[in-house]
């Protein structure tokens, strides 16, 4: 059993977290609380309660968006020990059958492929456009998903398939590009949005064809093995060129600090030390795009020539990208070069994701937690917010919709690409 109780007694009591944390704010109860978790936990170990039913929901109730390790004093890494149990919890209870074939695709790249378009070619049957074109209204009530629930847009091709491995061939330093899945299939216009801003910046692109899922809904739920194979065949494929790009550049923040920070605590909880160190090897080349654009490339400048335009934006600081990677000035700062950027009340918030589990069993905790996101975004006044994840995208989109909010979402690159075809 991992050792939760040496991260229980580490725990000074002092209370910091429990403002911060999400699942709190929408469930005041200590139980659903860091400093409630971290203590339920350390008796787990000792045996001193079960890991019932009761403690199953617990622990898959918080939404990992580690505004409580921002804030601890001894930088004590709840979600780390929340995603260690989900993992306990996995193999007691087992994994949704829904789950489980999720994440068998994640592993098959043909067949996801396949699924998703099927799925684009009879999706109308089921679903029918948002009018803003936010994303896809269900036409009746499906399995888990009310008739209102915004989903997210469904393309005829994903980004892997849209383009050669290579583009702008000798023409240039040549860079990486890591997608994600949301990107891949759902919003390809991200991946376009880069494509672009990269030739622009005169860039060769290696769009690598094998890259697989980064493995973050497998590792939030549990399925340890699945987060396994993803994380070695994908440590694997990136060696196999490595040293022919000077980044790899990933244009979402989730799969960003999986990559980047998550891999390599999974290997050392798992003792695969040999593992760990590839990953930090690799590391040193991996990148969030607005990160490596904003210090590695003449972007700025060039954005500066083009200068102001409409729309005002607000922009969202994802979980992923502020608290686990330190990454949120660099995007204002590109987007602020043409647009009027006006900050909400508080955009270190949670929108209230969550992950899997919280997208379909606890999916009214999501709508909890994303509805004061979607009051700060209207009380702002922007007309477009912001955030360079699709996870963030896919969430609060829903959140406008449902609360009657005009804004839609764009991500970084999309309005720095815009910008960048402006005369």
């Amino acid at each position: 059993m991992f050792e939760y109780s040496k991260i229980s007694d580490m725990c000074i009591k002092c209370g910091k977290c429990i403002p911060t944390c999400t699942i709190h704010q929408v469930n005041p109860d200590e139980v659903t609380s860091p400093r409630g978790f971290i203590e339920l936990l350390g008796d787990y170990q000792k045996g001193a309660i079960e890991l019932d039913r009761e403690a199953k929901d617990i622990f898959e109730s918080c939404f990992l968006c580690t505004n409580c390790v921002d804030v601890c004093p001894n930088d004590l890494p709840t979600d780390m020990i929340i995603e260690e149990v989900r993992a306990d919890i996995a193999k007691k209870y087992g994994i949704a059958w829904y789950k489980r074939a999720f994440f068998w695709l994640l592993r098959h790249r043909f067949v996801m492929d396949l699924a998703n378009k099927l799925g684009f070619v009879f999706h109308s049957c089921a679903l029918k456009k948002e009018p803003k074109g936010r994303g896809l209204l269900p036409r009746f009530e499906l399995p888990m998903i009310k008739k209102d629930r915004l989903l997210p847009s469904l393309k005829s091709k994903s980004f892997l398939n849209k383009y050669p491995s290579r583009l702008n061939k000798e023409k240039g330093p040549k860079v990486a590009i890591f997608i994600g899945c949301l990107a891949n299939y759902n919003y390809t216009q991200i991946g376009d949005s880069l494509v672009d801003i990269l030739k622009t910046l005169g860039y060769e692109i290696f769009i690598p064809k094998k890259q697989l899922c980064c493995g973050a809904p497998a590792y939030f739920t549990g399925d340890f093995d699945t987060v396994e194979y993803l994380t070695k065949k994908n440590i694997e494929y990136f060696e196999s060129f490595i040293d022919e790009v000077e980044a790899i550049i990933i244009p979402e923040a989730t799969c960003s600090a999986m990559i980047r920070h998550d891999w390599e605590v999974f290997f050392e909880n798992r003792g695969m030390d040999a593992w760990a160190e590839r990953t930090r090897k690799l590391n040193k080349k991996i990148y969030m795009a607005t990160e490596w654009l904003y210090h590695h490339t003449k972007l700025s400048d060039i954005l500066a020539k083009k200068g102001k335009r409409l729309p005002t934006i607000t922009y969202h600081d994802a979980c992923h990208a502020r608290k686990v990677q330190g990454i949120w000035q660099e995007p204002r700062a590109l987007l602020a070069k043409n647009y009027q950027l006006k900050e909400m009340e508080d955009p270190n918030r949670c929108c209230g994701f969550g992950g899997v589990t919280i997208q379909t069993e606890k999916f009214h905790l999501a709508e909890a937690a994303g509805k004061p996101k979607a009051a700060m975004i209207a009380q702002s006044g922007a007309q477009v917010v912001s955030a360079e994840c699709s996870a963030c995208r896919v969430q609060i989109s829903n959140s406008l919709y449902q609360n009657g909010v005009e804004a839609v979402f764009k991500n970084p690159v999309e309005l720095i690409a815009e910008a960048l075809k402006e005369d």
